[in-house]
């Protein structure tokens, strides 16, 4: 008996992540678009999801406004949009049991409870950022943080395109929380960002974040570790919106049959 196709459903699907899943999915042995979520008002509501993704031929499945049709005859939602959006994505996954991949950043603390009560009746895999790479680096950070004392001072330097709407970046937050677990301290006591003025002496262990916005840069970040004459810089560069479309889905695969819970790309990749 052959195994059934996992069917895979997207948010933003005129958009340009939206678009590198579909061709992704529709191009991978064993998964299947079924569905596609644009915003109320979208120009690309009603257009076929394969001419929107540059497709040579069409899908037959117009994108749609409608959430709850798209995620009922799905196995999983790969979900790349905005707070308040993956908040009631992750409900309605919640009411139909399936995965809700989670790329989306700059949740406020009562969009992330709310994540967390709709991950006890789904699979909710989110994470700041999607790729091998930077979760790699993440836990190269976490290990460095350990091994060094907190005379080592840890700056955070990110860059982004120009249309980026949140800062630091939800990538940069991951490689804080990353060095502060390392040191075993709180990230949120110990964050500095947006320095201006007469600021004074750096803080004693403080974890520092600064964010560069410009032209269309997909994603550029650096973890320095400063001591005196010496640095360790741990750099990972984005060079290609793919990377994070193909981590979200080896995540979707990944939470096939997992049960409900909150889970992260460390858990898909086995590096917790």
């Amino acid at each position: 008996m052959m195994a059934q196709d996992v069917k895979i459903a997207v948010t933003g699907a005129g958009g340009r992540m939206g678009a590198t899943l579909i061709r992704l999915i529709a191009g991978t042995d064993g998964l299947a678009v079924t569905g596609g979520l644009e915003a109320e008002g979208s120009p690309h509501i009603g257009q076929d999801l394969g001419l929107l993704a540059g497709l040579s031929a069409p899908l037959g499945i117009a994108a749609t406004a409608d959430a709850l049709s798209v995620i009922k005859d799905a196995d999983a939602l790969i979900d790349f949009s905005a707070p308040k959006a993956s908040v009631e994505f992750a409900a309605l996954a919640a009411q139909a049991r399936i995965v809700h991949v989670i790329g989306t950043t700059g949740f406020s603390a009562e969009e992330e409870a709310r994540i967390e009560a709709a991950a006890r009746h789904a699979t909710i895999i989110k994470a700041g950022n999607m790729s091998l790479g930077v979760n790699l680096l993440a836990a190269l950070v976490r290990q460095a943080a350990k091994a060094l004392s907190s005379d080592w001072d840890i700056e955070i330097v990110e860059m982004h395109h120009r249309h980026k709407v949140d800062a630091p970046s939800g990538t940069a937050l991951l490689l804080g929380q990353a060095a502060a677990e390392g040191r075993g301290i709180s990230l949120g006591d110990h964050s500095e960002r947006g320095r201006d003025g007469l600021t004074g002496a750096r803080a004693k262990g403080a974890i520092g974040f600064a964010s560069l916005r410009g032209g269309s840069v997909v994603g550029e970040h650096d973890v320095i570790f400063a001591a005196e004459n010496e640095r360790i810089v741990l750099r990972h560069i984005a060079e290609d919106r793919g990377i994070f479309a193909r981590g979200a889905i080896k995540a979707a695969q990944w939470g096939q049959g997992k049960g409900p819970g909150l889970f992260n790309m460390a858990d898909v990749l086995g590096l917790n």
